[in-house]
């Protein structure tokens, strides 16, 4: 018997090329959807012209419908403004999170729902649980190496309702054996990187010096004395060593303040990042009552670190590296997402 219509958001990678095979193994009906994004260069594999050729490659070796829908004004609009404009105010942003946010989970949702489909289907790797009150929650994905619970923390849990991430359970190098098994066009194709919009050749400076206006700025030590220069402030971000024209002769040094509007750099030793909390605004997720011992993560693939939680205040164990304004941290209850937010 046919098992309910899924929308399958294909992107052209090996995993969302998976995630459709093992739903239509399932016995759904399945129709592959490619969000056409970025209209600019890429070649990070995520949001260039082969990666739709790709997903339609996928699509007719899977036997299924295949659909592109362009959401490049909402992207220009919701992701690439926003993040030069958090560089121009000196904030350090996550791109990734805002597209999963605003787009993956807000914008195709909508139109899977107006379309007539009450699911829809993702590569990422991560669960979909149901905690010990029946709620939906965000779990970690198998593949600890791959998990992707961090960049997926603002789905609220009516999002969750009517999303599948069929490749929870699977490990990466599996999900390319079975791709390898199943003769997709992907099997091999290495993964995207993490800013589809910044290319290789031209890099985050040339992307954003055609956005907004870049100025230097002199570096200094904790004193105030001038050890170096930079020619963008609005590219530095705390806990930077490399790429500033630095003095030699007095050790490792380390980004610890960035003031864009006073347009100057201060750097000091390792010791000088340390901090014992995090402040944490927007705070976002299902769960945000959860308090006490919790696990912390503060990057897509950091190390989680035992914490405490009052529901906007992250209280370290011990001393840790600060977080850059506009970084995103994610709170875990075991394997289960249970709040994030934005660094102050």
């Amino acid at each position: 018997m046919t098992r309910a219509p899924v929308m399958v958001a294909l992107s052209g990678g090996v995993d969302s090329s998976v995630a459709a095979a093992m739903l239509v193994e399932a016995g759904h009906e399945v129709v592959g959807i490619t969000m056409k994004l970025w209209g600019g260069a890429s070649d990070t594999g995520c949001c260039s012209v082969s990666d739709v050729d790709d997903a339609r490659r996928v699509a007719h070796r899977l036997g299924i419908e295949h659909h592109v829908f362009n959401f490049g004004d909402e992207f220009e609009r919701d992701v690439v403004a926003p993040y030069a404009a958090d560089h121009a105010a000196g904030r350090t942003p996550n791109p990734c999170i805002e597209c999963n946010r605003k787009l993956k989970f807000d914008k195709l949702l909508r139109r899977a729902e107006a379309l007539g489909f009450d699911l829809v289907a993702t590569g990422h790797h991560a669960r979909r649980v149901r905690d010990a009150d029946g709620r939906w929650r965000v779990g970690r994905g198998a593949d600890p190496a791959k998990d992707q619970s961090y960049v997926l923390h603002t789905l609220s849990e009516a999002e969750l309702a009517m999303t599948l991430f069929p490749l929870g359970e699977l490990t990466k190098p599996v999900v390319r054996e079975r791709a390898a098994a199943l003769g997709l066009p992907t099997a091999v194709k290495p993964d995207s990187q993490d800013v589809c919009f910044i290319t290789r050749a031209d890099g985050r400076r040339r992307f954003l010096d055609d956005r907004i206006e870049l100025h230097p700025a002199p570096v200094v030590d904790r004193d105030g004395v001038q050890v170096g220069a930079t020619d963008a402030v609005e590219l530095v971000t705390i806990g930077q060593r490399k790429g500033l024209e630095l003095a030699g002769g007095a050790g490792r040094r380390f980004v610890v303040d960035v003031d864009v509007p006073g347009r100057r750099v201060v750097v000091g030793d390792e010791s000088d990042l340390l901090c014992d909390a995090v402040v944490l605004h927007d705070v976002v997720g299902a769960y945000p009552e959860v308090r006490g011992d919790v696990t912390v993560q503060a990057s897509a693939h950091g190390d989680a670190v035992v914490a405490t939680f009052d529901g906007t205040r992250v209280q370290w164990s011990e001393p840790r590296r600060r977080i850059a304004a506009g970084q995103s941290v994610v709170v875990y209850e075991g394997d289960l997402v249970a709040a994030g937010g934005v660094a102050e």
